[in-house]
């Protein structure tokens, strides 16, 4: 079997390498440098908690792929399972995560209520005037601009080809497969897999098949390096948007959340922070750690990311087009799941089933 892969982000990389790990002939094709769209803006976190129940299977598939990611690509990305804290502010936080502890336990993710002592003991100096927390000890998080040019790396060794800096003008689908058009000549191969991320939707409506899409960017910053005391990836139980924070190992601390996320023009696709935004999330860091007071913010970025009308992501086979596939539009949360994606996806592409419950995240959900 031939498969052409397109999109270069974690997704698509992820997938490429699994691919070629079946056996399965696949070129990889990107627009522009491989990872450089959604998952170089990512803010590179590594959780399970509050994420959809039906993402979960396929969060523990891709968590036992992160735990392997150094053996698997033969290079350090930077993931580290120093657990996920979650602060509670106020009482419906407190009852969102008990509820969502309850329905995530048959699922396989326990989660550790703390109590504010227990907190104080555990973390001290987080949240100082939270209620209570939950803890989810093997989360952490990687390096997002490191791990998609790995996968590719990775996939490449194994007998992909990949093919960045190429556009592709036109995708036809015909009686031996599919033939893409691209400013580096004419690619052709049994399937297609569509990883194209916030343009996921116009490959797909190309072959009758409609997703109510928006293309949104959040708004993420990093501080001047301090010493390093945050071990834990902390975030908040909050509505509608809780802020979130990391220390990377040179002692920068890189924060998201708190705002809503902008809209984002496709074309050129690229999304700008907006200064005026950022008063709001320190207030919001500094929520949760009172002592980054004093601490310079040194940078500001965005990115271009696909959110589906139902915060659900696209995955699985075309319902109108033999040998297409789809895996796009993982609404701001699908890093974690990145490397699941690609080898569940591998899976069903080259044996037409998939361990992992994919059925929520159906195309045929949005069939007329």
């Amino acid at each position: 079997m031939d498969v052409i892969v397109l999109g270069g982000g974690l997704m698509g990389t992820a997938s490429a390498l699994f691919l070629a790990r079946r056996g399965v002939r696949v070129t990889l094709i990107e627009r522009r440098r491989i990872g450089a769209g959604a998952t170089v803006a990512s803010f590179g976190n590594i959780r399970r908690s509050g994420r959809h129940l039906s993402q979960l299977p396929l969060a523990a598939r891709s968590l036992a792929i992160w735990n392997e990611a150094e053996r698997l690509l033969e290079r350090d990305v930077e993931f580290r399972a120093t657990g996920h804290l979650r602060l509670i502010f106020d009482q419906d936080g407190y009852e969102d995560m008990q509820a969502y502890a309850a329905a995530a336990r048959p699922l396989g993710l326990t989660l550790e209520e703390l109590t504010p002592g227990e907190l104080r003991k555990r973390f001290a100096g987080l949240g100082p005037d939270a209620i209570a927390a939950s803890f989810s000890p093997n989360d952490g998080s990687a390096h997002p601009r490191l791990i998609a040019p790995a996968f590719a790396d990775a996939a490449a060794r194994a007998g992909a080809d990949i093919v960045d800096e190429c556009a592709v003008e036109n995708i036809r689908h015909n009686a031996n497969g599919f033939a893409v058009d691209t400013a580096k000549g004419i690619y052709e191969a049994e399937a297609l897999l569509n990883c194209a991320g916030a343009w996921g939707d116009e490959i797909a409506a190309r072959f009758g098949e409609p997703v109510p899409l928006e293309s949104r960017g959040p708004q993420m910053a990093v501080t001047e390096p301090i010493a390093h005391r945050i071990l834990p990836v902390v975030g908040v139980w909050a509505r509608p948007h809780g802020a979130y924070l990391r220390q990377v190992e040179r002692g920068n601390v890189v924060f998201g959340g708190a705002v809503e996320r902008v809209h984002v023009a496709r074309d050129p696709g690229f999304a700008h922070a907006d200064p005026a935004r950022l008063p709001e999330q320190v207030a919001a860091v500094l929520r949760m750690v009172p002592a980054l007071r004093d601490v310079a913010v040194i940078r500001q970025w965005s990115g271009c990311e696909g959110y589906v009308a139902d915060n659900l992501p696209v995955m699985g086979a075309s319902g109108t087009t033999p040998g297409l596939f789809h895996a796009f539009g993982f609404c701001g949360h699908g890093f974690q799941l990145g490397p699941g994606v690609g080898d569940a996806m591998a899976e069903l592409i080259a044996t037409g089933g998939c361990d992992t419950p994919l059925e929520d995240f159906s195309i045929a959900r949005f069939a007329a």
